[in-house]
């Protein structure tokens, strides 16, 4: 698709969680100081600043948005992980919504401790977007993959290839939030979307593509090749 273009912004905090981390830093400073004002004994300051503290650094943890290239302008064929987390499930299903017959699937469970942030797995056109309400099943379950809320983002590469790409919400995870517009040109390395708390992302391949990772394997976004299309 000649050179890729690059639009990730040079970001270290996630857009999605700026008021988050702002509004959480001035509750904080706020109850700090009425704390510290208000009591002689310090205890119970010194408690707020180390339990909220905590709290504050695994959410600001959840919301690091980290910059990443994948490293060549080669990506003919390629398929990377939409997503860091550990690979659940890679095997053909029959997919009955959109192709009807049977597809790759290779899904990627984020746990809290992952970026959350999501990647286009590869480059071409956006098709389609497509959000379905549904239930809150946890994320690693196969029902959830149907049956939770959901955003399926069609993809078709410069070779005519159909990829779908599924954002899944878990039993934490209340929120997808998807930037893929239909009718645009998307690349590896630009941002998909971000799901808030534990969630999954599913990549539905033709069958021949060939899988590049195993079930139980780390993966980090936009980094790991998941899979090559096989289509030349």
């Amino acid at each position: 698709m000649g050179k890729r273009i690059k639009k990730l912004k040079k970001i270290r905090i996630h857009r999605e969680g700026t008021d988050t981390l702002i509004y959480g830093a001035v509750c904080f400073a706020a109850i700090a100081f009425i704390l510290w004002t208000a009591f002689d004994n310090k205890i119970a300051f010194w408690a707020f600043v180390a339990v909220f503290g905590t709290i504050y650094a695994i959410v600001t943890n959840f919301y690091r948005c980290p910059i990443r290239y994948f490293g060549t302008d080669d990506t003919d064929n390629i398929v990377v992980a939409p997503a860091d987390g550990r690979v659940v499930v890679v095997e053909e299903v029959f997919e009955d919504e959109y192709f009807h017959d049977n597809r790759l699937m290779i899904s990627i469970f984020m746990s809290l401790w992952n970026v959350h942030a999501n990647w286009f797995p590869v480059d071409g056109k956006v098709k389609s977007v497509i959000h379905k309400n549904g239930n809150y099943h946890k994320a690693w379950l196969p029902k959830a993959s149907e049956e939770n809320e959901h955003a399926d983002i069609m993809i078709t590469t410069p070779d005519g290839v159909d990829v779908l790409c599924r954002q899944i919400a878990g039993a934490v995870a209340r929120r997808i939030v998807t930037y893929a517009k239909e009718g645009e040109d998307c690349y590896i390395d630009e941002h998909l979307g971000f799901i808030k708390l534990g969630s999954r992302v599913d990549v539905y391949l033709p069958v021949g593509s060939k899988p590049c990772v195993k079930v139980g394997q780390l993966t980090t976004g936009d980094q790991t090749v998941i899979a090559n299309l096989g289509t030349k």
